[in-house]
């Protein structure tokens, strides 16, 4: 990996962070959807508190995680 490919990286990472912290602000301040990235259904009230920042409602997330250990 190169400086150029290094430098790309970390503002990948910075966008995702700063997009992150975006979602979370709006979903606490009462203006996020508050629903599942993958179905689109609405995250469950458990799940929120548990996991603010949570994408994912709980069933969605561990197919992504299946798909990630694979």
């Amino acid at each position: 990996m190169d400086e150029r490919d290094l430098l790309a990286a970390e503002r990948a990472v910075e966008i995702a962070t700063r997009a992150s912290v975006a979602r979370v602000q709006a979903e606490v301040s009462g203006h996020g959807g508050g629903t599942c990235d993958d179905c689109g259904e609405e995250i469950e009230a458990a799940r929120k508190v548990a996991a603010p920042f949570a994408r994912r409602c709980v069933g969605c997330q561990e197919v992504h995680e299946r798909r990630r250990a694979a």
